[in-house]
């Protein structure tokens, strides 16, 4: 049960990176490789700022303002230099590594101390006692502690996402993604939309990572290795899941969802024998076949019904 809690609050902390890939991928339709370098940097600079002594609010906040940066950066890359946005991303990603390095003082930092995790988890172990029998297991009650901390993030990530998404700026970032011309022609101007488009995006992967580094209690400059591509298979589960919809709050929800559904499923395949070395590659998989299964089974069904009519 203890696992089930762990593996639900990781898939909540990688629904704030879904969520930040979705801003990226679905609104602007920029697949941004910036975020295998924006995540580690969330998680870098929260650790160092933790270790020198900031409170755990303000060091997650200076690592989602890291992200912004390096999102902008991109952006601007992007747009001034009329550089393609896939070569922007990957300049930046390649860029961030040894800025993570730098960041870090060495390879990895370990994270001792107070937490953004630690209020609740204090609060649960004095409400609940070292642990709680739930379904005949105990769960150490500081687990519930950061699965709640990990809930109420990603839901106000969510929210917030959705509500301003649905403001007039909000608006003209996803006619950025959609018909930038049409845009160009009322006098909006796109490339500081796609500029604040990734920025937010990458503030949100690097959040993500901030608080994954917490949860970890560690930081190191590899841990970013893939995760554009666990962001997006979570994302297009999630549509999988909910479908071709048109509303933003229910396209939002379903990354948050997919996150948590491809971390459980992550957790019953190696429950289940999955060597941890073949994960990458089950994740692309995984990614393909959702890409590819949907279009596969609507043709498979056209091409049944045709079969099935009647010669006139």
């Amino acid at each position: 049960m203890s696992l089930l809690v762990a593996t639900l609050a990781i898939g909540l902390i990688f629904a704030v990176l879904a969520v930040g890939i979705f801003l990226s991928f679905r609104v602007y339709q920029i697949p941004d490789i910036t975020a295998d370098g924006s995540f580690p940097l969330g998680a870098a600079i929260a650790a160092r700022c933790l270790k020198e002594g900031w409170d755990p609010a303000s060091a997650t906040a200076a690592g989602m303002a890291g992200g912004a940066i390096a999102g902008s950066i991109t952006g601007l890359v992007h747009v001034r230099f009329k550089v393609n946005a896939l070569l922007s991303g990957i300049l930046m990603m390649t860029a961030l590594y040894s800025v993570n390095l730098r960041v870090l003082g060495s390879s990895n930092l370990q994270i001792a101390g107070s937490t953004v995790f630690t209020p609740l988890d204090a609060f649960a172990q004095r409400a609940f006692g070292p642990s709680v029998r739930i379904a005949g297991y105990d769960v150490p009650s500081a687990d519930l502690g950061t699965l709640l901390t990990c809930a109420i993030v990603a839901a106000a990530v969510g929210i917030a996402l959705t509500l301003f998404l649905r403001t007039e700026l909000g608006a003209a970032m996803r006619a950025t993604g959609e018909n930038a011309r049409m845009l160009r022609a009322l006098g909006t101007s796109t490339d500081r939309m796609t500029v604040l488009g990734l920025a937010m995006s990458n503030a949100l992967v690097a959040l993500s990572g901030a608080l994954f580094a917490q949860m970890q209690a560690f930081a190191d400059a590899q841990m970013g290795i893939g995760v554009i591509v666990l962001g997006l298979a979570s994302v297009i589960l999630g549509q999988t899941l909910v479908g071709p919809v048109r509303s933003i709050g229910l396209a939002v929800t379903g990354a948050i969802m997919g996150a948590v559904l491809f971390r459980l499923l992550v957790a019953l395949a190696i429950r289940a024998g999955l060597d941890a070395n073949d994960l990458k590659l089950v994740t692309a998989v995984v990614v393909l076949a959702a890409i590819v299964g949907p279009g596969w089974l609507a043709g498979l069904r056209a091409r049944r019904g045709g079969g099935s009519r009647a010669p006139a």
